[in-house]
C-alpha cells in the first residue's frame, strides 16, 4: 500500500499537468476573444490540445532512456515539471497582444512538456499501483484532472481582471512549481530492467489477439458517447440564453467539483468491486448521464432544471472515464508501461477530440436533439459491449 506522501505527490503532478493548457484553452481564448482575436487565431490556440492524442509517437523513447537523474520516471517528472515553469513564467513577461507568435511558441513548449510528464507520470503509476490501488489511483487521476481544468480555466479567468496577464502566469508557475519541490524529496523504487529496449513497435503489437481487439471495442465506445454529447452542452445553454458566466459557474465550476467527487468516490469503489461489475455499473451511469442531456439540449423547462441535468452528466459520466482508465493500467505491461498507458489513452484522446468537432457539426444537420439520440445509441452499444465482456480479456 502507498504511502499518504506517495498519494499526495501523485494527485499534485496529475493536477499541476493540466494547469498551463487549460489556462491557454480556456482562460486565453476568451481574453483574446474579448480583445477581437480574429477564430483563426482562437482555432490556433485549441490546435494545442492535439498534442496530446500524439504523445504514443515519443511514449517508447520515455520507457527505454533514462535521464541520469535518480530514478527512471522521476528524472523526467523533474525536467519537465521545471520545463513548465519555466515556461509559464516567461509567458507572462510577455505582452499577450504585441509578442502573441513569441508567446504561441512558448505556450506550445508547454503543452509539449505537459504530456510528456503525463507519459512519465502514468508510467510511474502503473509500475506504483497494485491492481487493488488502481482504482483509487485512477479516480485521482480524473479527480486532479477536473481540478486542473477547474484552476487553470475557470479561477484564472476570474481573477484576471484582478490579477492581469503577467500575474495568472506568475501564479500558475508557482502552483506547477509546488510538484516539483515534492519531486525533490521523493525516492523512487528501483525498478528490475527490462529484458530488452522499447520499441515503436510495441503500439502496434500492443494490439496483438482477439482479446485486445475487443477492449480497443471498449475504448471506441466509452469516450465516443460521452464526447459526443458534450459537444452540444455549451452552444445548446447559449441559443437558451444563458449568459457566458452562468454557463462558466455551471459547467466549469460545479461540474467540475461534481465530477471530481463521484470519480474519487467510484475509484474508492474499485477496490471492492470486481472489473466486469465495475464496467457494466459505469456505462448504466453514463447512458442516464446522457440521456438527461435532452432536456436541455432542447431547450424544455426552467434553466435551473436545465442547470441541474448538466450537472448530473457530469456526476454520472466521471466513473466511465474511471474504470476506463483503471483498465487502461490493468493492461499495461511492467516492462513498458509508459508506452502500453499511452497508446491506449492516445486513441482515446484522439477519438474524444474528433467526436466533440464531430458533435457541434452533427448538430447542425440533425440539431441538438440528434446529436443526443446519437450519443445515447452509442452509450447503449458501450453497456452491450460492457456486458459481454470478461475478466480473462485483462492482462
Amino acid at each position: 500500500m502507498q504511502s499518504r506522501r506517495t498519494w499526495t505527490l501523485l494527485a499534485s503532478l496529475y493536477s499541476t499537468q493540466f494547469l498551463g493548457l487549460m489556462f491557454f484553452v480556456v482562460a486565453m481564448v476568451a481574453i483574446l476573444r474579448e480583445a477581437g482575436a480574429s477564430l483563426d487565431t482562437i482555432g490556433l490556440i485549441y490546435l494545442l490540445g492535439m498534442t496530446w492524442p500524439l504523445k504514443a509517437l515519443w511514449a517508447p523513447w520515455i520507457d527505454r532512456h533514462a535521464t541520469g537523474l535518480r530514478g527512471h520516471y522521476r528524472g523526467w517528472l523533474l525536467l519537465t515539471q521545471a520545463g513548465m515553469v519555466l515556461c509559464l513564467a516567461v509567458i507572462g513577461m510577455l505582452d499577450l497582444r504585441a509578442d502573441f507568435a513569441a508567446i504561441y511558441l512558448l505556450c506550445l513548449a508547454t503543452a509539449l512538456l505537459s504530456c510528456t510528464q503525463d507519459i512519465a507520470l502514468d508510467g510511474l503509476a502503473c509500475r506504483l499501483l497494485g491492481a487493488a490501488e488502481r482504482g483509487l489511483g485512477n479516480g485521482l487521476q480524473i479527480a486532479a484532472g477536473l481540478i486542473g481544468n477547474l484552476v487553470g480555466g475557470g479561477v484564472m479567468l476570474m481573477l484576471y481582471p484582478t490579477l492581469g496577464w503577467q500575474g495568472c502566469c506568475l501564479v500558475l508557475a508557482a502552483l506547477t512549481s509546488v510538484s516539483w519541490l515534492q519531486l525533490l524529496g521523493y525516492r523512487e523504487p528501483d525498478w528490475p530492467r527490462a529484458a530488452g529496449p522499447v520499441s515503436h513497435r510495441r503500439l502496434f503489437t500492443f494490439w496483438r489477439g482477439a482479446a485486445r481487439k475487443r477492449w480497443l471495442l471498449l475504448l471506441v465506445l466509452y469516450p465516443a458517447a460521452s464526447s459526443l454529447a458534450y459537444a452540444v452542452i455549451m452552444p445548446a445553454l447559449i441559443d437558451s440564453g444563458w449568459t457566458l458566466d452562468g454557463i462558466g459557474l455551471v459547467v466549469n465550476v460545479v461540474g467540475s467539483v461534481a465530477g471530481l467527487a463521484t470519480a474519487l468516490a467510484y475509484g474508492r469503489l474499485l477496490r471492492r468491486m470486481a472489473r466486469p461489475r465495475a464496467m457494466r455499473v459505469a456505462a448504466v451511469l453514463q447512458l442516464l448521464g446522457i440521456a438527461g442531456l435532452a432536456w436541455p439540449a432542447l431547450g424544455w423547462g426552467p434553466p435551473a432544471a436545465a442547470g441541474a441535468l448538466v450537472v448530473l452528466y457530469f456526476l454520472l459520466y466521471t466513473p466511465a472515464a474511471t474504470v476506463l482508465a483503471t483498465l487502461m493500467m490493468d493492461h499495461a505491461s511492467p516492462e513498458s508501461p509508459a508506452t502500453d498507458y499511452t497508446v491506449q489513452a492516445s486513441l482515446s484522446h484522439f477519438l474524444s477530440m474528433g467526436l466533440s468537432s464531430v458533435g457541434a457539426m452533427l448538430a447542425g444537420r440533425i440539431g441538438y436533439g440528434g446529436v443526443i439520440a446519437a450519443s445515447v445509441a452509442l452509450a447503449a452499444l458501450a453497456l452491450v459491449a460492457a456486458v459481454r465482456w470478461t475478466p480473462r480479456e485483462a492482462a
